[in-house]
């Protein structure tokens, strides 16, 4: 037997533990992802679906953490009122905060990838929740720009410059509870090994 037909008889893609822990940071993603804080002066408002994200990615590694946004996002594209503000379906993609939306899965890679293959290494981490936020930023900036027809400064102006104190304290939220909650579950999956 031929090692690709072993892999595909072999283990699952994702363990049911694995499977359980995606559904159940999905559902915290679809908690925290509707909680928002709309501003006065940018159609973009202070949201919580990043640090659902950046939980998920410590929580599940790369893969498994991507995939738990993915299918969050799949849930608000079907029309589940699990975007900011309790809002739900395809068209909230089309709208000022889609560019957001798509950014979220280049951070939950960047971020996770960090995070998977660097345990332990705390500003590693922090690096790559930094950048896997610009990625994001990025998408958001450009597509705001292109939706509200202004510069890409105005928008960055508007879509970033006044959430970056509130997404540090995200981040710093996320290497402490983060990081803890990942040692947690590695020593409950040692102990239920054994």
């Amino acid at each position: 037997m031929n090692k690709m037909n072993s892999a595909a008889e072999g283990k699952p893609f994702f363990t049911a533990k694995t499977m359980s822990l995606i559904g159940l940071m999905t559902a915290l993603t679809c908690v925290l992802g509707p909680l928002a804080i709309p501003l006065p002066f940018s159609p973009v408002p202070i949201s919580f679906t990043n640090l659902a994200v950046y939980l998920a990615v410590y929580v599940l590694g790369m893969k498994a953490g991507t995939v738990s946004y993915l299918v969050y996002l799949l849930l608000g594209m079907a029309g589940l009122p699990v975007f900011s503000g309790f809002t739900g379906g395809i068209g909230k993609l089309a709208g000022p905060t889609g560019g957001y939306l798509i950014g979220f899965i280049f951070m939950a890679i960047i971020a996770g990838f960090t995070i998977e293959y660097f345990p332990g290494k705390k500003l590693i981490h922090a690096a790559g929740l930094i950048l896997g936020t610009g990625v994001c930023y990025l998408f958001g900036t450009v597509w705001l720009a292109h939706q509200l027809g202004i510069s890409f400064t105005a928008a960055l102006a508007s879509g970033v410059i006044p959430y970056l104190p509130g997404d540090t304290a995200k981040i710093l939220f996320a290497l402490v509870i983060g990081s803890r909650l990942r040692r947690e579950i590695a020593l409950l999956s040692q102990r239920s090994s054994r």
